[in-house]
């Protein structure tokens, strides 16, 4: 699984629908070989994931990055607010982004904590299948493994498309995805 979580959300990325211009971006740990490491992550205003992105440090470089990764790969993503915590690397950060040319304007930031709520219960979506004991115990095989927790989420989610959301949907979109013959035709 380690292997394809990667590639599976990759594809999977593509049928995201574009988000609106409200994210919440937040960071958690993650224990990895016997350190904490930094889980940073966004969602939009009705909760659906927008990216995430796993490192080492926490500091006005891995923010940056983590903007730079978030806005690269959505362009469509134009941002209006960003609600953050009062971590403080977040305003240059945004900042930076916008000398960068990936945001068309720059965005009201709001540093509050009730706003803050959604995006921390959606970490706990992600975290609850994480190894109990011990952590993970290389870098590499945590990213992948987040990488395919946010895929299955954000397929269990819905990738925010309207009406029902079945299994036989997934697989349908997976068989879409990868090429395959669908299973269980109904």
């Amino acid at each position: 699984m380690l292997a394809y979580a990667p590639a599976i959300e990759r594809r999977l990325r593509h049928f995201r629908k574009p988000h609106c211009g409200s994210v919440c971006v937040d960071e958690t740990y993650i224990w990895v070989q016997g350190q904490w490491h930094y889980l940073y992550r966004s969602i939009d205003k009705h909760g659906e994931a927008v990216d995430f992105l796993l490192t080492a440090n926490r500091d006005l470089d891995a923010a940056k990055r983590f903007f730079r990764k978030m806005l690269q790969y959505q362009p469509r993503l134009a941002l209006d607010r960003i609600g953050i915590d009062g971590a403080g690397p977040y305003p240059p950060a945004i900042a930076e982004s916008c000398k960068e040319a990936l945001l068309p304007r720059t965005p009201t930031h709001h540093v509050t904590k009730h706003l803050q709520q959604g995006i921390e219960s959606d970490h706990f979506r992600v975290k609850w299948a994480m190894p109990r004991v011990g952590g993970f115990r290389s870098f590499t095989t945590a990213r992948r493994t987040i990488c395919g927790f946010e895929a299955m989420l954000g397929l269990r989610k819905g990738f925010g498309f309207a009406g029902t959301w079945t299994v036989r949907e997934q697989n349908h979109l997976l068989a879409t995805c990868f090429g395959l013959s669908v299973a269980n035709k109904a």
